[in-house]
C-alpha cells in the first residue's frame, strides 16, 4: 500500500508542468515561485546550487514569523541567495500536499536543504531564526561538499 501511495503522489508530482519564475524582495531572501518542485530542482543543477524549501501554511504564526523576521533579514538573504535556490510551497494547496507527503512533512514550518536530485541533506521541523538557518545552511554545504556528487 505504502508503494502505491508513494507511485501516486511521485507521478502527480512529476507531471505537474507549471512554469518557474522568480519572486525577488528588495532585501532578504529570494524565493522562486512555482508549484513544479522539478523545475526548482533543474534550475538548482544548472546554477550548481542547493535547494532550501520552506513549507508553510497561512495559518501557521512560526511560519509568518519567519517570513517577517528571517527572510528579510539581508544577511540571510546573501547567504541564501548567493548558494541555493529558495523555493516555499504551501503545504495546503496545489502541488504543496503532494510534495508534504512525498518529504514526510507534519510540522509547520518544515525546513529542507535539498541537492540538485531532491535528497534531503538537512531537515529543521519548526521555525529557525537567523543564527540557526546560517548553521543549517552551512551544514547542507558542507554535507553536499562531503557526499562527492
Amino acid at each position: 500500500m505504502k508503494k502505491i501511495i508513494l507511485f501516486v503522489s511521485l507521478s502527480l508530482f512529476f507531471l505537474n508542468c507549471n512554469s518557474t519564475k522568480k519572486v525577488t524582495r528588495v532585501e532578504g531572501v529570494d524565493f522562486v515561485a512555482s508549484d513544479n518542485l522539478t523545475a526548482v530542482l533543474e534550475m538548482a543543477e544548472g546554477k550548481e546550487k542547493l535547494v532550501f524549501v520552506d513549507f508553510y501554511t497561512t495559518w501557521c504564526l512560526p511560519c509568518k514569523l519567519m517570513d517577517e523576521d528571517v527572510f528579510t533579514d539581508k544577511g540571510i538573504g546573501t547567504l541564501m541567495n548567493d548558494n541555493f535556490i529558495n523555493y516555499k510551497i504551501d503545504a495546503e494547496k496545489g502541488n504543496g500536499p503532494n510534495l508534504a507527503l512525498l518529504y514526510q512533512v507534519n510540522v509547520f514550518p518544515t525546513l529542507l536543504f535539498l541537492d540538485e536530485k531532491g535528497r534531503v541533506l538537512v531537515r529543521k521541523e519548526g521555525a529557525a531564526y537567523q543564527t540557526e538557518l546560517r548553521s543549517l545552511a552551512e551544514e547542507a554545504m558542507a554535507n553536499m561538499d562531503n557526499t562527492g556528487d
